[in-house]
């Protein structure tokens, strides 16, 4: 695998602090199909290594990362927030259960001291609960719920519970742990920190309230790291707030195993290396990924005709294309502008944000905009293919006052299809004004000119029309002068 300079340089100034910098190992857990008596008498503990080696601040971080993924593995299988929530509040055992697990497959780390980092937290429970889905099914929430009690299959759906009052008291605990002062009268050395990368309280509170497990992260051996690693990256201070508001599970990943190894995969794809600073800030959810997910969105795009080059500069100007789903999202956009002509591969390298817009909210209702006036899907697609930003702009606030306005000009409708940017440019500020100087100097120029010329140039333009106009209006003169003459001399003979 080839490392950029850049990474490299990081990489050895963390090997200088000591951290240990090699190639990540992605854990794959076969699914299997065990009893689930076996499953309950075992628990995943072979016996040979006991948690009591394991520090309770550590163990509860791993709690909690073990409740948030089984909370949303429950409503990736369609479980609604409130009956997840029940779930999680009666899943005490089964949270322990999985958390053995994490002890069982990697005893080596613990013994020598090694914390998990979240991404082999979740690449070790995630194909363990796909192995539970497969076997129990309709009655995996009764598993759940129940454990180690065999689930009885056939059991009905229980209605939904009072509040979740217990889940409530769990985030009030790591609320405290982030905002109650010690004995000395001072908050915890995590918030400090925190409060003087430019976070302030409520910040910290409402990150904790959405990601409590954050509130257990070692600030030496996790937080810090992480954003001394942005920093050297070029990332300015004040813009790590809403790098960390955005995505605390940042600071759960390992520096040497995931974060390093992913940036170099995505920088041999095509990420622009000097932009680590700005990708990161748009989109921090981008390193967290797995190399799976990222590889099935490339998968995609390659599949669409796009060349490496391109791919690079998409995830380089728009990294939360790889949060899209290529099969919920991705592909039936990508169907969606085929079926007005488009060119998917040019419209994705030019406007990639427009596959994050909903078909039924976003897409239709604009084209069918533009049907009713008139347009043939022909002219639809064309539009879209010479500007692809044209369906991430609001109809009500956009498109609509700007098509009453184009009708007041004279201009005729095949003008938007050559120049679409139209809708691009403010209505009040930029096409009002210009088009009323058109208008007071009784030119005509193109609608391309008006709007997409600097002020200069538009001026310049402005007066050689009008000075051509005179010049030709000058000899239209003289020429009916010469007519005249000749008439009169005419009469005369």
């Amino acid at each position: 695998m080839r490392t950029s300079p850049a990474i490299r340089s990081v990489a050895l100034t963390y090997l200088s602090r000591g951290v240990l910098f090699i190639p990540k190992a992605q854990l794959f857990l076969p699914r299997k199909f065990f009893s689930c008596q076996a499953k309950f008498a075992d628990s995943g503990v072979d016996g040979s290594f006991s948690s009591k080696v394991v520090p309770p601040t550590l163990l509860a971080a791993e709690k909690e990362e073990a409740k948030a993924i089984l909370t949303l593995f429950l409503k990736k299988q369609g479980l609604s927030n409130a009956v997840a929530a029940r779930t999680i509040n009666k899943s005490d055992l089964f949270i322990d259960h999985l958390v053995s697990r994490l002890h069982s497959v990697h005893k080596s780390r613990y013994l020598v001291g090694r914390e998990l980092t979240t991404l082999e937290i979740r690449d070790a429970l995630i194909p363990y609960l796909e192995s539970l889905l497969e076997e129990h099914r309709s009655v995996l929430v009764d598993l759940v719920e129940n454990f180690p009690n065999p689930p009885v299959k056939g059991k009905p759906v229980q209605p939904l519970s009072p509040p979740d009052i217990t889940l409530d008291s769990k985030k009030l605990k790591a609320l405290s742990r982030v905002s109650e002062a010690g004995p000395a009268g001072k908050l915890p050395p995590r918030t400090l920190y925190l409060m003087d990368l430019g976070l302030n309280l409520e910040q910290i509170k409402g990150i904790t309230r959405r990601f409590p497990a954050f509130a257990y992260y070692s600030l030496e051996g996790k937080i810090k790291p992480v954003v001394e690693f942005l920093l050297d990256l070029g990332v300015p201070k004040s813009d790590l707030p809403t790098i960390l508001v955005k995505r605390p599970q940042l600071c759960g990943i390992s520096l040497s195993e995931n974060l390093i190894p992913t940036m170099t995969f995505l920088e041999n794809l095509g990420v622009d290396k000097r932009q680590w600073a700005k990708v990161i800030y748009r989109f921090p959810a981008l390193l967290t990924y797995s190399r799976q997910k990222v590889e099935v969105t490339i998968d995609f795009l390659y599949e669409m005709g796009l060349s490496e080059e391109s791919i690079g500069k998409i995830l380089t100007r728009c990294p939360n294309i790889i949060s899209y789903s290529v099969e919920d999202k991705l592909r039936p956009t990508a169907e969606y502008f085929r079926s007005l002509g488009v060119d998917v591969a040019v419209l994705l390298h030019r406007c990639p944000q427009t596959f994050g817009l909903s078909i039924e909210s976003n897409l239709k209702p604009v084209t069918e905009f533009f049907l009713g006036r008139g347009y043939s899907i022909q002219e639809v697609g064309t539009m879209i293919s010479r500007y692809g930003a044209l369906y991430t702009f609001s109809l009500a606030e956009n498109v609509i006052p700007k098509w009453e306005f184009f009708l007041t000009m004279d201009y005729s409708k095949e003008e938007l299809v050559k120049f679409p940017q139209y809708f691009g440019y403010s209505l009040e500020e930029r096409i009002k004004p210009r088009y009323a100087l058109v208008k007071e100097s009784g030119v005509k120029l193109l609608l391309n000119q008006v709007l997409s010329l600097s002020y200069c140039d538009f001026d310049k333009a402005l007066k050689k029309k009008m000075k051509r106009m005179l010049s030709d209006k000058a000899s239209n003169d003289v020429k009916s002068d010469e007519d005249l003459n000749k008439e009169l001399n005419s009469d005369t003979s």
